[in-house]
């Protein structure tokens, strides 16, 4: 029995030795897409190894540009703001919407576009600048449109005068007060109520 389990497992190996060699021959291998690119290592050492052993260069603060600052301001809509209550306090969030997208609330602080941070929000509007720099857009909100004045359209329908019912003939009058004074004739006779109470 021992030899007859052996067999089996050295004939299970070797089929699946075939069945592995087989499809790595006979297997067509899958191509390399044609926007692939080949890597170089040879590249990877080239630049100026003095900015990587000296550390960050030292940002100069530059005057902001004026122009780009106006093409912002020019693209951003302030639709609405969450201000603080009172001017010193800090947080808040503005509505803006960029180049007529649906509008997204920014956090005061976070970056609206670019470089560019919502640098103080206010009770009528925000300040956007960079970061480390002056502000250079200030956006206020829409004033409100002006109450509408006037009087209102009479309803239709209703009168105010009361309306006075023009007096019936002698003759029809007569007989709509007996018709309310008789009862239906399928109306059952009740006893009187004075006779009710005594039984």
């Amino acid at each position: 029995m021992a030899s007859r389990i052996l067999a089996l497992l050295i004939w299970a190996a070797v089929a699946a030795t075939i069945a592995f060699w087989g499809l790595r021959w006979l297997g067509k291998p899958t191509p390399v897409p044609s926007n692939a690119m080949a890597v170089s290592l040879d590249n990877a050492a080239r630049g100026d190894l003095r900015k990587l052993l000296t550390g960050p260069a030292e940002v100069e603060a530059d005057t902001p540009n004026l122009s780009a600052a106006s093409a912002l301001g020019a693209r951003l809509k302030l639709l609405g703001v969450v201000a603080p209550r009172h001017q010193g306090d800090v947080g808040g969030l503005a509505l803006l919407s960029i180049d007529s997208k649906p509008p997204r609330a920014v956090r005061a602080g976070a970056t609206v576009d670019g470089d560019m941070v919502l640098r103080s929000i206010s009770q009528r509007g925000v300040e956007i600048g960079p970061a480390s720099g002056p502000t250079t857009v200030k956006l206020d909100l829409p004033g409100l449109p002006a109450a509408s004045t006037g009087s209102l359209p009479p309803p239709s329908g209703i009168t105010t005068e009361p309306s006075v019912a023009a007096p019936a003939p002698v003759g029809q009058q007569m007989s709509s007060d007996a018709s309310m004074a008789s009862p239906p004739a399928d109306m059952p006779a009740q006893p009187p109520a004075h006779r009710r109470n005594n039984r």
